[in-house]
């Protein structure tokens, strides 16, 4: 058996309610952190990052509630619907969707690369790749092509994380080695397919409630495992997490939402990961 943590994309509300999520399971003898394998996308990625270097969430969360001060990033929300729209069209290719979509992001007004690497520094308490297995999703801007960075890519741990939180046309992509990648979740906001061959798989999906599930109910279809559990924001999460998951202030809601959800989810959950 390989445990697996899928961690999807969700913004700082997804980050702090998988945080909160995951809190809570552990104060309920379910500990998430004992995975074998995490793969996290977006803010997943930074979830998934924090679990597989040992950092305590809950410090790393009241950290984050006392030192961001940052305001909700500034929105063309014309150029951000636009850019969804080609990834939700069904007529294009999912790969020349991806590659439109990166050369949206590349033209996009958006700046503040180096700012947004320091604002991905500061949420990670361990900044070195863990010895553990860790995949973080990103996607080439030019290709369209799914990146997977780990220990072995040579690829610094905060500019990986920060790749696959660069949400296109909202934050600029990042430059790796000459190329630029922007968020997993233009692939897919959880990469689930990722984790095949391991079980039990735990998969958390802060927007659940706002993307179409055949992607996730398809990606499930490729685990060769039945000890699967999805893991999705109640309706009090939703009603918390609003309209603008990127709101800095939603960092303490969102995680309180999570830890108050996780007693109803510990039993299931429990079932497969603690056999």
């Amino acid at each position: 058996m390989t445990k697996a943590l899928v961690l999807g994309g969700g913004g700082i509300a997804g980050i702090a309610w998988e945080a909160g999520v995951v809190t809570g399971l552990r104060r309920a003898g379910v500990d998430l952190g004992e995975a074998e394998v995490f793969v996290g996308t977006s803010a997943g990625s930074v979830v998934s990052a924090m679990l597989a270097t040992g950092a305590d969430l809950e410090d790393a969360i009241t950290h984050l509630v006392a030192t961001d001060r940052s305001s909700p990033p500034s929105v063309d929300m014309d150029t951000v619907m636009a850019a969804f729209a080609v990834l939700a069209d069904t007529a294009l290719d999912p790969a020349e969707a991806r590659r439109r979509v990166g050369a949206m992001a590349m033209a996009a007004p958006v700046s503040g690369e180096a700012e947004r690497l320091a604002a991905i520094g500061e949420r990670l308490p361990v900044k070195e790749w863990p010895a553990g297995r860790l995949l973080i999703t990103a996607v080439d801007v030019e290709t369209g092509e799914l990146v997977i960075w780990d220990r072995e890519a040579g690829v610094p741990l905060v500019s990986a994380v920060a790749s696959s939180c660069a949400v296109p046309c909202v934050f600029p992509p990042v430059r790796i080695d000459g190329r630029h990648y922007m968020d997993g979740g233009v692939r897919s906001i959880t990469n689930a397919d990722l984790a095949a061959g391991c079980s039990p798989v735990v998969i958390m999906s802060p927007m659940a409630a706002m993307t179409p599930p055949e992607p996730l109910r398809s990606e499930i279809e490729t685990l060769v495992t039945d000890d699967v559990s999805v893991i999705a924001p109640d309706e009090n999460a939703v009603a918390v997490f609003g309209v603008n998951v990127l709101d800095p202030a939603l960092w303490q809601p969102a995680f309180e939402a999570g830890l108050a959800q996780a007693p109803a989810l510990a039993d299931d959950v429990a079932k497969i990961w603690n056999r």
